[in-house]
């Protein structure tokens, strides 16, 4: 049923590859939610609120872990995250970089160093 909303569904899989939901309504934190991966039903506690149309961690995932939605790779992980966890720019860089830094440089592309 990837890719599909289900009656009872409040986050979408989009194949049975991904390790992330997308959220199809607000979401609150320590709210269980169920979803559907290949057939399979997914029951995960949030421990983040996450916002309508954001991801959600469905397996834990270790720090520099690739992250897939669509099946296909978007980002890897920039810190542990646990199922259940919000996934968004503060725990994933996306694969062609941050944007807002100059690649192996640790300046933001304007040139200032980060902190």
């Amino acid at each position: 049923m990837a890719g599909q909303i289900t009656a009872g569904a409040q986050a979408l899989v989009m194949d049975p590859r991904d390790h992330v939901a997308t959220a199809i309504r607000e979401l609150a934190a320590g709210e269980s939610i169920t979803c559907y991966r290949g057939g399979e039903e997914l029951q995960v506690t949030l421990l983040d609120p996450v916002p309508f149309g954001h991801k959600v961690a469905l397996q834990d995932l270790p720090q520099g872990a690739e992250v897939r939605k669509y099946g296909e790779v978007i980002g890897r992980t920039t810190a542990p995250i646990r199922a259940g966890e919000h996934v968004h720019v503060h725990n994933v860089e996306g694969i062609r970089g941050r944007g807002d830094q100059a690649a192996g440089t640790g300046t933001t592309s304007e040139g200032s160093l980060n902190a």
